[in-house]
């Protein structure tokens, strides 16, 4: 089952992406939805809004008059927090029901307004946000929707901002154009990259990824923060640290377009405990159990004295099954060589130029030799690491850095 946070700030155009969405297949669960069903006449949740505002957000039969909710519960951030902490458990608990119920090959759409500022983003695998700028919006919620301006700036004020909703977009919808345009690009993205997406969990294949060198992308920081997010929701206790690694936690750093992660754990059982977890956040695994070792190479801050004991290299791979975003989570033992080099690596090069420049002439001549598979780039790389870990080692005995 492949579960996407769909949001965006009221009138930038997320039903339209969820219409969409439904009609393309996808199961809608949708918070707008739900949100009026648990407050409906009879119901426990409508009877809490009364205790807590008062009867006078009712209408005369007896249902909730929402514009009088609103003028009351969005005056003060106090009233706000209010309505939440009523609202918010009730739609969580409906919600998970609905999901639990759907097909487990379902691709399901969970269309959730205050996905941000609940901090929701994590639990899904992919997150995507329907964007237009404030003055459209209003401009939308005045001639669609009825509100008055004062009405709508004061919603649009309360909600996340643009750069909140941007930290956690893994898509970034832009409506700034017509509904039809919006469609199109809802309907793109559900076929080039959702539905691969699911296809992939279902059948258990990474997505692939292209193995040329490309220039270093500033967008890869905050790519790998949402990840790292999204694993430590994940992995949970079972983690004792999780880290951006390889070239793309070096800044200005030429590399793949593949994240690389690193995902501690206290031991190999643990790392296949996780399958399902994994599974869960979008990353499946693969058949790859250990790393290549490292022959002659000492640490003198780990706790083992011979580390080219090939026990000691052993681990589980996890690769990412969305083709928008190709990543490598490599979940290692802590203590163990393979677990403190990647850690040292990215510290070494971040405080050595030299180190740094001869890294990168080594990427693009194995670039240049046009491996056609990522694996045949890494391994073609494999000699200059034999004694890069030595130089590391050494420069972190002269240091004191330690993982």
């Amino acid at each position: 089952m492949l579960r996407i946070g769909l949001t965006g700030g009221i009138g930038a155009g997320k039903s339209t992406v969820s219409a969409t969405f439904s009609e393309l297949g996808g199961i809608v669960v949708d918070g707008d939805v739900i949100a009026r069903e648990v407050v409906e006449p009879g119901t426990a949740g409508l009877a809490r809004l009364v205790e807590a505002f008062g009867e006078t957000i009712l209408a005369p039969d007896g249902a909730l008059n929402r514009p009088a909710l609103a003028a009351i519960a969005f005056s003060d951030e106090q009233k706000r927090t209010t309505l939440n902490g009523i609202v918010h458990p009730l739609v969580a608990h409906r919600r998970s029901e609905l999901i639990a119920a759907a097909h487990e090959d379902a691709v399901i759409v969970e269309d959730i307004p205050l996905l941000v500022e609940s901090q929701m983003a994590p639990m899904f695998p992919l997150v995507v946000v329907v964007h237009a700028d404030a003055d459209l919006r209003v401009k939308r919620l005045i001639e669609y929707r009825g509100f008055s301006e004062q009405d709508a700036r004061a919603r649009i004020a309360a909600q996340a901002t643009e750069e909140q909703r941007r930290a956690v977009a893994d898509v970034w919808l832009d409506n700034s154009g017509t509904a039809g345009e919006l469609v199109e690009k809802a309907r793109a993205l559900w076929h080039e990259r959702i539905q691969p997406f699911a296809h992939n969990l279902q059948t258990g294949r990474p997505a692939p990824a292209q193995p040329g060198l490309v220039a270093a992308d500033p967008q890869w920081p905050a790519q790998a923060a949402r990840i790292l997010a999204r694993l430590r929701t994940a992995c949970g206790h079972r983690a004792s640290r999780i880290d951006h690694i390889g070239s793309t936690a070096i800044p200005g750093m030429d590399a793949k377009d593949v994240i690389d992660i690193q995902v501690t754990v206290a031991s190999l059982e643990v790392a296949d405990d996780l399958a399902d977890a994994l599974t869960g956040a979008g990353y499946v695994g693969t058949a790859i159990t250990e790393d290549v070792g490292k022959p002659d190479g000492r640490s003198t801050v780990g706790q083992f004295d011979h580390v080219d004991d090939a026990s000691l290299w052993g681990k589980r791979l996890y690769c990412s099954a969305d083709p928008g975003r190709p990543t490598n989570v490599h979940v290692r033992v802590d203590g163990w060589p393979n677990q403190q080099f990647p850690l040292l690596f990215v510290a070494w090069m971040q405080a050595s130029p030299d180190a740094r420049a001869d890294y990168l002439a080594l990427k693009r001549r194995v670039s240049a030799q046009g491996h056609t598979t990522t694996g045949a780039y890494a391994e073609a790389k494999e000699p200059w690491f034999l004694e890069a870990y030595r130089r590391a080692w050494g420069w972190a005995e002269g240091t004191g850095w330690r993982p």
